[in-house]
């Protein structure tokens, strides 16, 4: 924590050290304003006062020189940790008090306690060339990363960003809505209150965050097929125009290295087969290549790298809990990926106002699905907060549901 700001005044404890002086009680004579006047002898020197050798003079110079450097250094430290703490707590670091995040009360004390073995993070990747991260801007990308804090075994899972849902408000629209509505806070409150999850921690990142993490890395290998290329050369023209940088086009099909741009590109690519469904697994395939990639490097030097794009970022981590986790990098790996709402648990159309929609058939047993992805529990009963969501998703859209998925 950063020291506090303290005036002039406030230094009451600077001289705490040195004795008191006590006042003199004779040696003196008191002239007529009342003051005391020092008895000179007759060489002019204080009365009682010893003569200081130029070699004490010296050597007492000499320790006020180092005091004084002594105080430069520790001013430094103090600059330097208020420089560190400025950096990750207040430009790309978000503190969350859990009152603030929405955690269903009904879900059962049993499954509370499963998840307490699970580092539940989200994942946000927002749609931003000028680093607004913190909301007024849609969440493009939303993924679960659940970390088996035993095991180190993570599993990814997509949240499809049109899926219809509570917004953490009680107001239903695409669930990409609730970062844009609130930041990160009310998109983990959406995230817990339809999943019936405990989501506690973020990180946001924005195009240039990712470009330049990538970049850091050395590139990530990545199979681009020949349907992608044309569209994965379209939207880095995109973002390099609209971040004023360089990109270089991709030229053939097959597994490659890729840069940070040319990943960047193919996340956004949405309109081959599979529409927003692939879409989704493209971002977590560049994740899990990211994530490979990262062993490779000395925890030096992904601490570097954090360093380097924190400012890039937006997040509930702190510097500390960061480097503890590239500590552990080398341990982590993903054991499994997925969409959500699953494709045996959906149907897609236009539900009026909020337009073309990812509509859960029946969002409580979609829940139950996920919570034995997450965490191998099978049978889960949903909370009543879910049932009751479900049950108003289902009653809204009813309507427009075609007639053969009845």
């Amino acid at each position: 924590m950063a020291p506090r700001y303290r005036d002039e005044d406030d230094w009451d404890y600077e001289y705490e050290n040195e004795a008191p002086r006590k006042k003199s009680s004779s040696g003196g004579k008191k002239s007529s304003s009342g003051k005391k006047t020092q008895t000179r002898s007759a060489s002019g020197r204080a009365a009682g006062k010893k003569k200081v050798s130029a070699k004490a003079k010296a050597k007492k110079k000499r320790k006020r020189i180092f005091l004084f450097m002594g105080e430069v250094v520790v001013l430094a430290a103090m600059l330097l940790v208020l420089w560190v703490v400025t950096r990750t707590e207040k430009v790309g670091h978000l503190e969350i008090n859990d009152e603030e995040i929405v955690v269903n009360e009904s879900v059962s004390e049993e499954q509370l306690e499963v998840m307490k073995g699970y580092r539940n993070v989200a994942l946000f990747g927002v749609d931003s060339t000028t680093g607004a991260l913190t909301k007024n801007t849609r969440s493009d990308s939303i993924i679960i990363a659940s970390i088996n804090q035993d095991t180190k075994e993570i599993r990814l899972l997509s949240i499809y960003r049109d899926t219809f849902m509570n917004l953490g408000n009680d107001k239903y629209n695409k669930c990409n809505g609730a970062y844009a509505a609130g930041g990160p806070k009310q998109a983990m409150s959406m995230l817990n209150a339809n999943l019936d999850m405990n989501i506690k921690d973020f990180v946001t990142v924005g195009f240039a965050g990712l470009i330049d993490t990538i970049d850091a890395l050395g590139g990530i290998p990545l199979d681009i097929t020949n349907e992608e290329i044309g569209y994965l050369n379209d939207y880095q023209y995109c973002i390099a125009e609209d971040l004023k940088r360089q990109y270089t086009p991709v030229g053939s099909a097959g597994m490659q290295v890729v840069d940070g741009m040319q990943a960047t590109g193919y996340c956004r690519i949405r309109y081959t087969k599979g529409d927003d469904f692939k879409r989704a697994e493209r971002q977590r395939n560049v994740l899990k290549a990211i994530m490979d990639k990262s062993k490779e490097a000395s925890v030096a030097q992904l601490v570097e790298i954090a360093n380097d794009v924190f400012d890039e970022v937006y997040t509930s981590f702190g510097i500390a809990e960061i480097t503890e986790l590239l500590g552990e990098a080398p341990q982590y790996k993903v054991v499994a990926d997925d969409g959500f709402p699953t494709a045996d648990r959906r149907w897609t159309g236009n539900i009026g106002s909020p337009g073309d929609c990812i509509v859960p058939n029946n969002l409580a047993d979609n829940v139950s699905w996920l919570h034995e992805f997450l965490f191998d529990e099978s049978g889960y009963v949903p909370s009543n907060e879910v049932q009751q969501y479900s049950d108003y998703i289902i009653s809204a859209t009813s309507k427009y549901k075609p007639k053969n998925l009845n």
